[in-house]
């Protein structure tokens, strides 16, 4: 018995001792909007100073074949705070050609000599 008691007491104080996470911040504003031909835009932002803004738009390209398909090019930026309290905002397009960032926080391919 006594076993049993000095057990429910280390779950208690073990539970006690975990750490609370912290609530994630609130979304003071959000919007989207969805156009019939299938662009769009939409953003946020956070209490706590995170934002995203994107917009996307359809356009026309030719795959591997020389075929013509419809893309979706895309448009944003989001911004936050890092752990040394410094502001980062990456901006970034997504095409046929892929994903691509700049920020000051993206590393950088070494120039080709």
């Amino acid at each position: 018995m006594k076993v049993m008691i000095v057990f429910a007491l280390a779950l208690v104080a073990l539970a006690a001792a975990a750490p609370v996470e912290p609530e994630p911040p609130k979304i003071v504003r959000s919007e989207f909007n969805q156009e019939p031909d299938g662009a769009y835009n939409f953003g946020f932002e956070t209490e706590n100073g995170i934002n995203r803004q994107e917009n996307g738009q359809l356009k026309e390209a030719l795959d591997e074949e020389n075929k013509p398909h419809t893309v979706v090019v895309v448009r944003g930026s989001y911004t936050y705070t890092d752990k040394d309290g410094k502001v980062e905002t990456v901006n970034y397009f997504a095409d046929e050609t892929g994903y691509h960032a700049e920020g000051d926080s993206i590393p950088k391919a070494p120039a080709r000599r």
